[in-house]
């Protein structure tokens, strides 16, 4: 299911609750402050230009979600687009992000893992971006979720000369640039 802008409130409980779930334990270790700082986020992130959130339900509850919106001009400097723009440069940034849809959280229960869940959420979520833009950004030491990526597709940005960092910026599989 896809929700468009703040009604996805509706389900933040359960958002945050799948969130925690997936982000508590290795490699995020996500811990109590952080989660209640994803559900401040999202309040705020919901009422983005271009937010959207798919979901996956079951028997169980929510399974999975994605979160993203359009990446705005000029490039945003809080958060980790400064590793984002050090690592790319702003000639690339603009051209490879600025305008794209930009996926904030994909959060996959274990549960529901192995099965297609994740592949569909980014299927979904990706499916209207513009002109196929659509780009993320993972932690470097997640070596599972990078190879989970390339996996399904998405093409990593090469880092400039030198300004390799803790995040991996990847391109969309229907990105024109990648």
């Amino acid at each position: 299911m896809i929700s468009y802008g703040p009604a996805v409130l509706d389900l933040a409980d359960e958002l945050v609750e799948a969130y925690a779930d997936v982000f508590s334990g290795p490699p995020w270790n996500e811990d109590a402050e952080t989660i209640r700082q994803f559900a401040s986020r999202l309040r705020t992130d919901a009422r983005r230009p271009g937010f959207r959130t798919v979901f996956a339900r079951s028997d169980a509850g929510i399974d999975g979600f994605a979160t993203g919106w359009l990446t705005r001009d000029p490039f945003p400097e809080d958060r980790a687009y400064g590793h984002v723009a050090a690592q790319l440069g702003q000639d690339r940034v603009r051209e490879l992000l600025v305008g794209a849809l930009e996926m904030d959280e994909l959060a996959v229960r274990a549960h529901a893992r192995g099965r297609g869940t994740g592949r569909a959420l980014l299927a979904e979520i990706t499916a209207d971006a513009p002109d196929g833009r659509a780009w993320l950004l993972t932690a470097r030491r997640a070596t599972d979720t990078v190879a989970t990526y390339r996996r399904l597709g998405w093409h990593e940005v090469p880092p400039l000369p030198g300004t390799e960092n803790a995040v991996i910026v990847f391109l969309g599989p229907d990105h024109p640039n990648h």
